[in-house]
Formats: C-alpha cells, sequence, structure tokens
C-alpha cells in the first residue's frame, strides 16, 4: 500500500470516529432535550458532552471541536432553535476549549472529571453572559453563581461517564486516529 493510500485510510477512520462520537453526542442531546430543565430555566446535564470528551481523550483536541461543532450545528438544526445555536455554540466552544487547555496542560496530574467540572461551570456562565449581552438584562448576572453550583454536578456527571467509558472507546479505537 503506498503512502497516500495509507493517508486516506486514516483520514477516513478519523472522519468515521468523528461521525460515530457526533451522532452518539446527538442521540444523548435529543432525548435529555425532551426531559424538563433541572431546576433553573435552560439547565441541563449536557450529557451530549461526554462524547467530545471522549474525543478530546481518545482522538486529539481538533477531533473534539467536531464533535462539539457538528453536534451543535445539527442539534439546532433538528429542534429548529436559533437560540439553542446562539448559546449552545459559545458555550460548547469556550468551556471545550477550556477543557483541552486543561487537558493538555495538566491531563497527566488531573483527572479528566475536575477537567470537565471546570468545563461544567464555564458552559454555564458563559450561556449566562451571552444571554445577557443579548437581552441586556443585567439582572441575570444574579443567576451566575447558581448556575456556577449547577455545573458542577453536571461536570461531574459527565467525567464520570468519560472515565468509565474511556478503556471501552480506547479499544474500539485502536491505535488512535
Amino acid at each position: 500500500m503506498t503512502e497516500i493510500d495509507e493517508k486516506k485510510k486514516t483520514g477516513i477512520r478519523t472522519l468515521t470516529r468523528i461521525a460515530f462520537l457526533t451522532a452518539l453526542s446527538l442521540i444523548a442531546y435529543i432525548i435529555e432535550s425532551l426531559f424538563p430543565p433541572l431546576v433553573l430555566p435552560g439547565a441541563k446535564m449536557g450529557l451530549g458532552n461526554i462524547f467530545s470528551m471522549l474525543a478530546l481523550t481518545v482522538m486529539g483536541v481538533w477531533q473534539g471541536y467536531a464533535v462539539v461543532l457538528a453536534r451543535t450545528l445539527l442539534g439546532a438544526a433538528l429542534t429548529g432553535s436559533l437560540s439553542t445555536l446562539l448559546y449552545s455554540l459559545s458555550a460548547g466552544l469556550v468551556s471545550y476549549s477550556l477543557s483541552a487547555l486543561l487537558f493538555r496542560c495538566f491531563g497527566k496530574s488531573v483527572s479528566i472529571t475536575a477537567i470537565s467540572i471546570a468545563a461544567g461551570v464555564c458552559h454555564n456562565l458563559v450561556q449566562n453572559a451571552v444571554f445577557v449581552f443579548v437581552s441586556g438584562t443585567r439582572q441575570m448576572l444574579g443567576y451566575a453563581p447558581y448556575l456556577a453550583l449547577l455545573g458542577i454536578p453536571a461536570g461531574l456527571t459527565v467525567g464520570v461517564a468519560v472515565t468509565l467509558l474511556m478503556p471501552k472507546v480506547k479499544s474500539f479505537f485502536p491505535g488512535g486516529s
């Protein structure tokens, strides 16, 4: 097999894995959207984030970005919600960027659960900031501490799920991307 054929095969394998994790992420997102919000309006556990975190830990930073971006765009298209796109895309990209930075800098010394908790808190705070910016309702900043607190169990849930799934996903994705 030539080097070009091997590169194509690797690229197809990577794209297939991204598509697989994106599909699982989208399924989790859609199922979660069927349930009422937790405690505060719009509050969700963010179970779709399990699969972008798996992409980060098993495949790499850019593959995780692809999962976040595809899930957010497809989720907004399937639910027909432009506001979902506005809030989810901004918060998803910022919180994933934090996850990627923490994973790259401290991945050996900090657990994926701790990284996920930081991302969960960040996600909620960014969504709150976007809402305040878009609506001009500065009083909504008063929700920030509550949203930060809700990010802790959400991040914990995602982090524990990723920790439990990682060995299975690594065996499913032998040899990385």
